[in-house]
C-alpha cells in the first residue's frame, strides 16, 4: 500500500532540510531557512506526484533535484531582479507576442506602445536582458544560474551512462525545444546563429542586413520570449 502524502513528508522531510541547508544563495531580508524548507516541501510533494519508477531513478535523487528546483524558484521570484525591472519585462514579452502573427516586423515606437512605456525605457530593458543573458541557452534549463551547467555534464561515463543523468538530459532537451518550437523564425534564427553557430552580432547583422545594435535588440527579444516560453 502507497504511503499516505502525510507519511511521505514526514519520512522525507530529513531530506527536504538536507538540500535547503545546502543551498548557498544569501536569503532576501524577508525570508528565513524554514522558509526555504516549507518550499522544498512543495518541491516533494511535486516530486511524489510525478515520479514514475519504471525510469529506473530513485525517487530520492528525483525528489532531491524537485526539492532544489523548487527553492531556487522560490528564491528567484523573490530576489532575481527587482520587481519593477519584472513587470516590464512581462510587459515586454506580452507586447512582442502581441506582434506575432502579423507578418510584420514592429518598431521600438510600437512595442513600446503596446508594454506603455517610452522608447528609451524599451531600449532600457531588452539592454538589461542582455546583461542578464547566458554564455549557453542550456543554462536557461538549470535549477541554479550559477552551476555552468552542461548536458554534457549529466554524463559521468560514456561507457556506463547513468539512468539519473540520461533522464534528466531528455527531460530537458524536450523542454527547450519546446520552448524555441514556439518562438518566431527570426528569433530562433538568431538564438541559432549566436548559440549554436557561434557568431558574433555583428556577423549576425552582416547576415539578416541589419545593424549590430538591431541585432541586439533581436537578441534580447529572443531570450526575453524564451525566458517566458520555459516558464509556462
Amino acid at each position: 500500500m502507497k504511503p499516505s502524502r502525510e507519511q511521505m513528508i514526514t519520512a522525507y522531510l530529513p531530506l527536504v532540510k538536507y538540500v535547503a541547508n545546502r543551498i548557498p544563495a544569501k536569503l532576501p531580508p524577508h525570508m528565513e531557512r524554514e522558509d526555504l524548507i516549507s518550499y522544498g516541501i512543495i518541491g516533494l510533494m511535486d516530486a511524489w506526484d510525478k515520479f514514475d519508477p519504471s525510469r529506473g531513478i530513485k525517487f530520492e535523487t528525483y525528489a532531491s533535484r524537485r526539492i532544489r528546483g523548487a527553492i531556487l524558484d522560490a528564491l528567484r521570484q523573490n530576489s532575481w531582479v527587482p520587481r519593477s525591472v519584472v513587470d516590464k519585462l512581462k510587459r515586454v514579452n506580452q507586447a512582442f507576442k502581441s506582434f506575432e502573427g502579423t507578418g510584420e516586423e514592429p518598431s521600438e515606437e510600437a512595442v513600446a506602445s503596446e508594454a506603455q512605456m517610452s522608447v528609451v525605457e524599451l531600449r532600457q530593458v531588452l539592454a538589461e536582458v542582455n546583461r542578464m543573458s547566458v554564455d549557453s541557452l542550456e543554462q536557461f534549463l538549470t535549477d541554479d544560474p550559477e552551476d555552468n551547467f552542461r548536458l554534457a555534464d549529466t554524463l559521468e561515463d560514456p561507457d556506463s551512462p547513468n539512468p539519473e543523468a540520461l533522464y534528466i538530459e531528455k527531460e530537458m532537451k524536450e523542454r527547450l525545444a519546446t520552448a524555441l518550437s514556439r518562438l518566431n523564425e527570426r528569433d530562433h534564427l538568431v538564438l541559432s546563429l549566436y548559440y549554436h553557430e557561434g557568431l558574433t552580432l555583428k556577423e549576425i547583422g552582416a547576415i539578416l542586413e541589419v545593424s549590430e545594435s538591431r541585432v541586439s535588440q533581436l537578441h534580447a527579444r529572443a531570450l526575453l520570449r524564451l525566458k517566458y516560453e520555459l516558464e509556462e
